[in-house]
C-alpha cells in the first residue's frame, strides 16, 4: 500500500477508490482525507471514467477517524478548525463535487467519518452484518457542522439526531428502512454486485449521468443554481449522445456512448 492509503484502479469504464488502513479498519488518517481529495481531483475531467467504486479494504468500510492522530491537533481550536475545513471538508466536497456517479461497497464499520464519506456517494449497497453510528459523543466532540449537515441530509432527521445524541449504532435494514441504501445483500456477494451495478451505469450515457447529478445539486441548491439549471436545461439537444440514444431506440440496436 502506498504511503497515501487511498488507491485508485481503473477497470475500463469503472475507477474503484479503495480506503485502506490495515489493523484499524480503514479509519481515516489525515493523510487519507488528503489522498482522497488528490484522488477525486484526479477524477474530474477523465472522460474514459463512466463510474466510480468507493469501498474499503479487509472487508470493513472505514471505522470513522484514526483517533490515535487526535492529541496532536484537535486542542488547539486553528489546527482543530484547519482540519475539518480544509482537510476533511475539502475531500467530502471534492466527491460531491465529481460528475461521475459514486456507488458505496459498504461492509463491515461504516462509522463516523464513514458515514459521511457513504453519504457523497449516489448509489449504497451494503452487506447484512454493517453496522453504522457515529457516536463521537463519547469521545467528547461534536460532527462538524458541514459534515452533520452532509449525513442528516442523506439519513434524514431520525437516525441523524440519534446516532449523534445518543451514539447510536444501526444495522444495515435499519438503514435501508430509511432510505439510505439501495439494497442490502448476503455479505460475500456485495463487491460483485456493487460492481455489477458500476458496470450497468457505466453502460448508459455519461452525458445523462453527469446532467443529473447536476440537476441534483442545483435543486438542492435552490435559488440562483436552480434558475442557472433552468436556463440550460436543453442545451445537450444537438448532442452526439441526444442522436445515438434516440437512434439506437428506434434501430432496436444498444446504444454505443463513445467518450466525448
Amino acid at each position: 500500500m502506498t504511503e497515501r492509503q487511498v488507491s485508485l484502479r481503473r477497470e475500463g469504464a469503472v475507477a474503484l477508490v479503495t480506503l485502506s488502513n490495515p489493523g484499524r479498519l480503514n479509519a481515516m488518517t489525515r493523510a487519507m482525507w488528503r489522498a482522497l481529495r488528490a484522488v477525486f481531483d484526479d477524477l474530474h475531467g477523465d472522460t474514459a471514467l463512466r463510474c466510480v467504486v468507493v469501498r474499503g479494504e479487509g472487508g470493513a468500510f472505514c471505522a470513522g477517524g484514526d483517533i490515535s492522530e487526535y492529541p496532536s491537533f484537535r486542542f488547539e481550536e486553528a489546527s482543530l478548525r484547519e482540519f475539518h475545513e480544509n482537510e476533511v471538508w475539502a475531500a467530502l466536497q471534492a466527491m460531491l463535487d465529481c460528475p461521475l456517479p459514486l456507488v458505496a461497497q459498504i461492509e463491515g464499520a461504516c462509522m463516523g467519518a464513514g458515514v459521511e464519506i457513504a453519504s457523497c456517494c449516489d448509489i449504497r449497497l451494503a452487506g447484512a452484518s454493517a453496522k453504522f453510528g457515529a457516536p463521537i459523543a463519547k469521545l467528547g466532540f461534536p460532527m462538524a457542522p458541514r459534515e452533520a449537515a452532509l449525513v442528516h441530509g442523506a439519513i434524514g432527521d431520525v437516525l441523524a439526531r440519534d446516532m449523534l445524541l445518543a451514539a447510536g449504532v444501526h444495522g444495515a435494514q435499519r438503514l435501508y428502512d430509511a432510505g439510505f441504501l439501495l439494497h442490502v445483500l448476503p455479505d460475500a456477494e456485495v463487491p460483485a454486485a456493487a460492481q455489477a451495478h458500476a458496470a450497468r451505469i457505466a453502460a448508459l450515457s455519461p452525458q445523462a449521468a453527469r446532467l443529473h447529478k447536476a440537476t441534483f445539486t442545483a435543486l438542492k441548491s435552490g435559488g440562483a443554481a436552480a434558475q442557472q439549471l433552468l436556463a440550460t436545461a436543453y442545451d445537450y439537444a444537438d448532442t452526439a449522445e441526444h442522436r445515438e440514444g434516440i437512434d439506437a431506440f428506434l434501430g432496436k440496436r444498444p446504444p454505443n456512448f463513445r467518450p466525448s
